[in-house]
């Protein structure tokens, strides 16, 4: 261990080369160390053990079918009411348009999460869903973060877990990791208070994955959370995570660290906040959740929120995933994100291969569907 420069992170190491499980208070240690480079170090053995030097991507669509959305979270600059000129809400049909008009060879993954619409229907959904399906019967529907799924028990007066079954038949492939923000009561009450609450949102997917259904998991981290409050976050998924993986074999795909966007939105006009975060807190909270995390098959660094350069850089800290193509994404850049809308299939096998890394096209599920070679490692352009 001569490259360690914190001592007190001896113990940390020898567990992580053993594969074996931190406590919270480890978790801490790796938060609040100045060896950067151990955690660097760490983080990449972690997620070399599990998948090589391989980094996957989907060539995937996002579509927000409503901005119309009730709920009021303080650091949203996606929502309107539906009388703005800005609000947009697609019926059934022309989403299937939009789909077409966003459409390109080779996409596999559709990603869909809005806003909770105060006017919509039961039936809207699970129809939009068949309809997408009969359109596009390969195109694999992502959809519904566990904040919708609420919203719509709550409209159809169903339970969460029939919900959930209702819309599996009508096509639903797997369910986004939005709505989880963070869990913590304190933060939740002043950035979310009328959204699903965090046993809520664990419940569902619980559910989610009890038949079968795969899923991911997020959290809005940069605004007013402590550091212990991101490692409880982790902590409770991590929790379910077993659940899930010994009741019913599977549960989350992919932990998404999103980093707050500071623009446009109640939450950073109140706290006086334009600065978005550092790279270093970005790096550093993606390679704690690699650590930590170990029964997360992927950590994914989201492109959309912390740029290309950074998500690059990420592959050494833990990243296995760097999420997919998108096409057009608008809640992010809502707030402020200043990535592209959209990157190419292209882009992003060379983004991978320049960081010394094989990319892996996948799809919603985790197949992998292409394996590149290396070629092409170099210095960014």
């Amino acid at each position: 261990m001569k490259w360690l420069r914190d001592q007190s992170l001896a113990p940390i190491v020898e567990k992580v080369e053993a594969g074996a499980r931190l406590t919270f208070e480890e978790g801490m240690k790796l938060f609040h160390t100045h060896d950067l480079n151990a955690l660097m170090r760490l983080a990449n053995l972690r997620k070399e053990k599990l998948h090589g030097d391989k980094v996957y991507f989907v060539h995937s669509m996002r579509l927000e079918f409503t901005n119309i959305c009730y709920v009021g979270c303080t650091f949203c600059a996606f929502a309107a009411h539906k009388n703005e000129e800005r609000a947009w809400d697609y019926d059934p049909d022309e989403v299937v348009r939009q789909v077409g008009r966003r459409y390109m060879e080779g996409i596999t993954e559709l990603h869909m999460s809005s806003g909770h619409h105060p006017n919509h229907k039961w039936e809207y959904y699970p129809a939009m869903v068949q309809k997408l399906r009969e359109a596009y019967p390969d195109l694999q529907v992502k959809a519904f973060t566990a904040a919708e799924i609420e919203h719509l028990s709550k409209i159809s007066k169903k339970p969460t877990l029939e919900v959930l079954r209702e819309l599996q038949a009508a096509g639903l492939s797997a369910m986004p990791g939005g709505g989880a923000e963070i869990f913590a009561d304190r933060v939740r009450k002043q950035v979310a208070k009328n959204k699903v609450k965090a046993e809520k949102w664990l419940q569902i997917h619980r559910e989610a994955h009890s038949l079968g259904m795969r899923t991911n998991a997020t959290m809005l981290y940069g605004h007013i959370e402590t550091l212990e409050e991101r490692l409880d976050h982790m902590d409770r998924l991590r929790t379910l995570q077993d659940e899930s993986l010994e009741q019913f074999g599977g549960g989350f795909h992919a932990f998404i660290p999103l980093a707050f966007q500071p623009l446009g939105n109640t939450l950073a006009q109140n706290l006086g906040k334009t600065d978005f975060t550092t790279g270093l807190d970005d790096l550093r909270n993606l390679a704690v959740a690699r650590i930590y995390l170990d029964n997360f098959p992927h950590i994914k660094g989201y492109w959309v929120m912390i740029g290309s350069e950074l998500t690059q850089v990420s592959l050494d800290w833990g990243v296995s995933d760097i999420d997919g193509t998108i096409q057009e994404e608008h809640i992010a850049h809502a707030a402020g994100a200043t990535s592209p809308m959209r990157l190419s299939e292209e882009g992003m096998i060379r983004m991978i291969q320049h960081a010394g890394r094989t990319p892996v096209l996948r799809d919603a599920y985790y197949n992998e569907l292409q394996v590149f070679g290396r070629e092409g490692t170099q210095a960014a352009d």
